[in-house]
């Protein structure tokens, strides 16, 4: 059996073009074309090579197609610097890690999506309203990614080779998907995170994520979300010192320029005041990090719970990259930094978990 969108997947995966893959296997251009479109099939010895080439198992091309995860749908931070390769490939990546997720998901029963649409309205009355309707209050959000499970949506990692993207997010036949860059501080990958929960609950139906502001708006929710007004407002932050600021931001869980912004937002600092604590913030190596953080970066609930339940079934990552027709390395990008997962030759990482909102209704689907 021989799936021709498996192999459009895993050539797009690895970054390569028709021509591309077509001069590295000796075959002619012509010839991957008709393989990708339904007008030849390869035969084994051709597909086994094909195989080796993509590093892929040969079972991959077996398969089911895989979600497709249309361009239009996702919103890329800086689409202009992406060339067509990388865009393709971190597509690609995705359409793999939602395979993963249908995997889960026959044999789990994981919570049902529960992300309220708002594209009627602006960011700050959007992320009150999600945060009253997650029943959040004005205090800090706790872990993010668990908050994120919990509500139904997926969260995985961004492919090492996709790191370009830093986030992206979209709905897929009814599921919410958040792909994060995990490589990031605490800080950063909290915002990230509700950044692509704007883009979730903001940009639908007339509201489209790749429109114009669609990137702005993203980050003006994520803002109002993550530092709510009234709970800013009450810590009395009113022309506050850079001091003050590196205090105040470990309450939100926010890297320092994100509260100077906010707070200028609220108009609680004025343009000069903000100007003027922006460059000192810079000054101390906070423009591009959060130096001296004690956050941790964010781990899924949701992963580990499943991968402890495969474990007690005696089931490895390994196994389950087999049944999927992926290498275990390439099941590893997936759930990097979300979850430590030991798998022979790939990577692992240390992870400390923040007290968790609500444990996500995770059950094991039996039989």
């Amino acid at each position: 059996m021989f799936t021709p969108e498996r192999l459009v997947l895993a050539r797009k995966r690895r970054r390569m073009t028709q021509a591309a893959l077509a001069a590295a296997s000796g075959l002619s251009p012509q010839s991957i074309n008709a393989f990708e479109k339904h007008r030849k099939e390869p035969s084994a010895e051709t597909l086994a090579s094909l195989a080796w080439l993509l590093r892929f198992p040969p079972s991959f091309f077996a398969a089911p197609p895989a979600p497709e995860m249309q361009l239009d749908a996702v919103s890329f931070r800086a689409p202009t610097k992406m060339s067509a390769l990388e865009r393709d490939a971190t597509l690609s990546s995705g359409a793999i890690a939602a395979s993963l997720n249908t995997w889960l998901e026959r044999r789990f029963r994981l919570p049902p999506p529960h992300v309220p649409t708002y594209p009627h309205l602006q960011p700050e009355q959007a992320a009150e309203q999600v945060r009253s309707a997650w029943g959040l209050g004005e205090g800090p959000v706790p872990n993010l990614v668990h908050l994120l499970e919990a509500n139904g949506v997926r969260v995985f990692s961004l492919a090492p080779d996709c790191l370009d993207a830093d986030a992206f997010s979209l709905i897929q036949s009814g599921t919410p998907y958040v792909f994060l860059n995990t490589r990031k501080t605490g800080e950063r990958g909290r915002f990230d995170a509700a950044h692509e929960l704007g883009h979730l609950v903001l940009h639908t139906e007339h509201r489209v994520a790749g429109g114009r502001g669609g990137e702005p708006e993203a980050n003006a929710f994520a803002s109002a979300f993550l530092m709510p007004r009234a709970g800013v407002v009450a810590q009395q932050l009113t022309n506050a010192s850079v001091e003050r600021i590196l205090s105040a931001k470990r309450r939100w869980g926010v890297s320092a320029m994100a509260l100077a912004y906010r707070l200028k937002d609220l108009g609680l600092l004025s343009e000069w005041r903000h100007t003027q604590t922006v460059k000192k913030l810079a000054q101390m190596g906070y423009r591009t990090a959060e130096p001296h953080s004690l956050l941790a970066r964010e781990s899924s609930q949701l992963l580990a719970k499943v991968f402890d339940a495969l474990r007690a079934k005696g089931m490895s990552a390994a196994d389950v990259a087999e049944q999927m027709d992926i290498h275990p390395d390439d099941l590893n990008d997936y759930v990097f930094g979300l979850v430590p997962v030991s798998l022979d030759g790939g990577r692992q990482d240390e992870q400390h978990t923040p007290t968790p909102p609500a444990r996500p209704g995770l059950r094991l689907v039996h039989g």
